[in-house]
């Protein structure tokens, strides 16, 4: 029995990287995912369906209320259902505090946290319905530990586990978990455009010796989403390969 068997999950964020990994984990696990994304999901939900995955593609921005909300009705009107909710939209704006505009700092924001307002309230009176839910955010290594440049972005992957947390006492009582994951170093187009040198660095600092992938990161969000997870709420769970944050 595949541990998705029958259920429809939301990716956000699932064109590329770790969210497409996500993809191609639960539909192997027999989920049926709806891949959200402002990028072209076509050629992922293309490769997945190939290989027999069952997704299919939704242009949605997270930031807007109309967009969810009508990407959510369609799914209900032909599935009935939601039962996985993964936040795993996100952008970077880097830039030094001092240097950072208002621009800079308000578009991560929406993007990486208000989406969690926005997409999640939206989701959960389906769940509540079912009583049944599991949620699952992005966080990040650097919510934790801070980097340089990134005072956006860190404060909103500090600020989902926080969410995370005060979520799940809210959700609880319907059956639904609430838990985010914070990866760490993981093979992305960002880190292929680094220099070798550079790499070799950070993988140097990774107790398991080498750079996590997408399918790494897909696996620790299947736990959080399968129902053997059942017992587990309110946690960030590093996936990280022991390169744990300060």
């Amino acid at each position: 029995m595949k541990r998705l068997e029958g259920q429809v999950a939301i990716v956000t964020g699932g064109a590329r990287g770790i969210g497409k990994g996500i993809c191609e984990v639960f539909c192997r696990e027999g989920a049926t995912v709806a891949l959200w994304d402002v990028l072209d999901g076509s050629e992922t939900v293309n490769e997945i369906s190939n290989n027999g995955g069952k997704i299919f593609y939704q242009k949605v921005d997270v930031t807007s209320q109309e967009s969810v909300d009508n990407a959510i009705a369609e799914i209900i009107k032909e599935h009935g259902k939601i039962e996985i909710l993964i936040n795993n939209a996100g952008i970077i704006r880097d830039k030094s505090f001092l240097k950072m505009s208002e621009e800079e700092w308000d578009s991560v924001i929406n993007v990486n946290l208000k989406s969690l307002f926005v997409v999640t309230k939206s989701v959960i009176p389906y769940m509540k319905e079912n009583g049944y839910g599991r949620i699952v955010s992005a966080s990040s290594i650097n919510g934790s530990a801070g980097a340089f440049g990134q005072t956006n972005y860190c404060a909103t992957k500090a600020g989902i586990s926080g969410f995370t947390r005060a979520l799940c006492k809210e959700v609880g009582k319907y059956g639904i978990t609430a838990n985010a994951v914070a990866p760490g170093f993981v093979k992305s187009v960002m880190s292929d455009s680094m220099p070798e040198e550079v790499i070799n660095a950070g993988i140097k600092m990774i107790p398991v010796g080498r750079i996590g992938t997408p399918e790494d990161m897909g696996h620790a969000y299947l736990f959080l989403a399968s129902k053997e997870s059942g017992f587990v709420s309110g946690i960030t769970l590093h996936a990280n390969g022991g390169a744990m944050p300060m």
